[in-house]
């Protein structure tokens, strides 16, 4: 098996309120495309998108889920898997902004850890805006979380979103292998690292990284869909 066979495919859910433009992102991030005619999103939707990180191909495999509660039983079973997330709300739905906190809750629930990014989208009405910029960057300082503020229909930033989370989780997955500090144990994919103090017993706190690599066969290429999970 060649080298240039191999690509790494990530499952990237973009959460939050509905109307905050979910679709409109991955729409306009995988076909190049905006429409203003807001169509509820019924469960789920996906769409893909092949990119090049650091000279690697990386294949995004984006889901779009529903934002209204009456879809949580069948949303939450997609989040299952993720290596990525994209929290979104828009500058003139309080709600959505107010809810962040909440969808990433839902998606950890589901997840663990997981490389993350928030978006407050629909700044071409930022005139009209109910969330204040301060409010915006203190949410993110709180949740330790990049903020990018994006307008679909004006393809601001876009790219930026899915390219920061890309690099992200690939610096993330070499570090798995990387790290100086990291130890093998068990098998060929566990690692173990010291982080630092148990604040309850003043032992060193160690945290577990399995790597589950998960082969597929993608238009003639072989793809690999990794995964490093902090447990």
């Amino acid at each position: 098996m060649r080298e240039e066979d191999i690509e790494t495919a990530i499952k990237v859910v973009i959460v939050g309120n509905g109307a905050v433009g979910k679709s409109s992102m991955i729409q306009r991030f995988c076909k190049g495309i905006f429409t203003k005619e807001y169509k509820k999103t019924i469960g789920v939707d996906f769409l893909e998108r092949q990119i090049t990180v650091n000279g690697e191909d990386v294949r995004l495999m984006l889901w779009d889920t529903a934002g209204q509660e009456e879809f949580d039983a069948i949303t939450k079973a997609y989040y299952r898997g993720a290596q990525a997330c994209v929290l979104t709300f828009s500058t003139v739905d309080r709600n959505s902004f107010d809810a962040i906190e909440k969808w990433k809750k839902k998606v950890e629930a589901e997840c663990g850890y997981v490389p993350s990014v928030l978006v407050q989208n629909k700044m071409d009405l930022v005139e009209q805006s109910v969330v204040n910029k301060e409010e915006a960057e203190a949410l993110a300082k709180r949740l330790k979380l990049r903020l990018y503020r994006t307008s679909v229909k004006e393809n601001l930033h876009v790219d930026e979103v899915f390219r920061y989370l890309s690099d992200k989780y690939m610096l993330l997955m070499n570090s798995c292998v990387d790290d100086g500090q990291m130890q093998r144990i068990g098998g060929p994919n566990v690692f173990t690292t010291g982080n630092g103090i148990d604040n309850r017993n003043g032992n060193e706190k160690h945290q577990t990284i399995q790597l589950h690599p998960n082969k597929r066969r993608t238009q003639g290429k072989k793809s690999v869909i990794g995964k490093c999970s902090l447990l």
